[in-house]
């Protein structure tokens, strides 16, 4: 919104904001805020940022000691439209609380480290990063999970109708129209509120899930602008739901037999102004270019490691299933939602030319994310990696009605956070490279995901299993 200090701190006086909002992302991926009345908001602030207990809720304190402090980035502002007062807001780098140095495990810093990495390698200077957001919109959620009772109940108005228009069935909720699409005008104003905010929608619609899953695409912008763009929009989508007193959630398996909620990442790179994916002699497979199959190769290569950062909660492996247009086998493909990777086939512009990672969701960090994705890509590019020569296809296949023999040739996902993470463990060299990930973060990721998600729902008996073993 801004190009300095000084730009954002005259708009504060003339426009009489009333409160200025910091935003800071932990390293699991949540928001924190601290906010200061505008009248106390100074040129300082932008210089030495404010300092907090990094102990407390980011997660940092698991990594370094010390207290920390948050830098404001003024070209990130915008103009709350949940707060009843003017409220200006700032995302916000984490830096060392003493010389304001970027601190190393701040999730903003190593997007920005990815790109730099990017750079240094020569092979591109920019990374296009765009996910798509898909969540769902309940009326109510009880959840009841105590020693003696545990249990869920999800009220959605677009399966419980009470006799006013025919209930969605079960995964048919694609694009539909109202009346049995309830949710048009919401996701109206959620899309009208990003726009008044800069932030460019393509469209939004209803999704495959019956009760009250949507989908809203944007464009594709610089990796961390894209982050960036992805927390101020997951904190619209919410904030609207609340706003009519609904719960939105990007949980990436909330109702058993429906479809699931995924974060496709389309992606593409780009030097001076030239698109990097786009096979000028039009020779190769979908017109890609052999850096965009080097990079295909190498984010399939290291597929089961990313699930380590990208799907890395438990649900996240409810909705790793065949049979949802889930992304578990690791091929590429034009056009087809059961592979890992899609080629889409609208895409035939060379500034258009991109591919589509489907496996993340939302459970992870996503500056985390997609700075991890491009080490992966740029490790395929730097090392050549065919994807034929590892059996990453293309395959042309609905792989689920391929033979087994056929199948068994073909890598898989993880199928539970603890296989991602002892793959994330095992393989994360090139997470290093350039000094863009801190060993000590991934070290304390992999151990604190198993210790505080993994081994909790684990050691928790299933309401299911009641069903299954009550009269063993």
């Amino acid at each position: 919104m801004f190009s300095s200090a000084a730009e954002a701190l005259k708009y504060i006086h003339e426009k009489d904001i009333a409160m200025v909002d910091l935003k800071m992302v932990g390293v699991a991926g949540q928001w924190l805020h601290v906010t200061i009345p505008a009248r106390q908001f100074a040129q300082k602030h932008f210089e030495q940022g404010v300092g907090y207990d990094g102990s407390s809720g980011s997660g940092f304190s698991r990594l370094e000691s010390g207290d920390v402090a948050a830098l404001p980035d003024p070209t990130t502002a915008f103009v709350d439209p949940f707060c009843t007062k003017p409220t200006l807001s700032f995302l916000c780098d984490t830096v060392t609380a003493d010389t304001k140095e970027p601190f190393a495990s701040d999730p903003r810093t190593i997007a920005r480290r990815a790109v730099a990495w990017m750079r240094q390698t020569g092979i591109a200077d920019e990374a296009w990063m765009g996910p798509e957001f898909e969540f769902h919109v309940f009326d109510r959620v009880e959840v009841l999970n105590e020693m003696y009772q545990v249990g869920v109940r999800i009220v959605a108005a677009e399966i419980e109708t009470e006799g006013l228009t025919p209930a969605i069935p079960a995964r048919k909720g694609y694009m539909r129209v109202p009346p049995a699409d309830q949710l048009q005008d919401l996701r109206t104003e959620i899309t009208l509120t990003l726009l008044e905010m800069g932030i460019p929608v393509k469209y939004h619609h209803h999704e495959v899930g019956a009760p009250g899953q949507c989908e809203i695409e944007t464009e594709l912008g610089g990796l961390l602008e894209a982050a960036d763009r992805a927390m101020i929009i997951k904190y619209v989508v919410k904030n609207v739901a609340r706003r009519h007193g609904k719960i939105a959630t990007f949980m990436p398996k909330p109702v058993y037999g429906e479809a699931g909620n995924g974060m496709h990442v389309h992606q593409k790179l780009e030097k001076g102004g030239r698109p990097l994916f786009y096979d000028q002699k039009q020779k190769n497979y979908a017109h890609l270019s052999d850096l965009a199959l080097h990079y295909t190769a190498g984010l399939l290569k290291h597929a089961r490691a990313l699930a380590g950062l990208t799907n890395p909660s438990t649900n996240s492996y409810k909705r790793l299933v065949e049979g949802y247009e889930a992304p578990v086998n690791l091929f590429f493909s034009l056009a087809n939602r059961s592979a890992a990777i899609r080629v889409p086939r609208y895409a035939v512009r060379p500034e258009d030319k991109r591919i589509e990672y489907r496996p993340p969701d939302f459970t992870g960090n996503v500056y985390l994310t997609l700075a991890a994705m491009l080490l992966a890509g740029l490790d395929g590019v730097r090392a050549k990696l065919d994807p034929a020569e590892h059996n990453f296809g293309p395959f042309d296949v609905n792989i689920e009605k391929e033979s087994q023999e056929f199948r068994s040739r073909i890598a898989t996902l993880p199928r539970t956070l603890d296989d991602a993470l002892a793959a994330l463990a095992a393989d994360h060299a090139f997470l290093l490279q350039g000094e863009v990930f801190p060993a000590s973060l991934i070290q304390s990721w992999v151990e604190s995901k198993r210790r505080e998600e993994a081994e909790h729902v684990s050691a928790r008996p299933h309401p299911y299993e009641y069903e299954l073993y009550l009269d063993a």
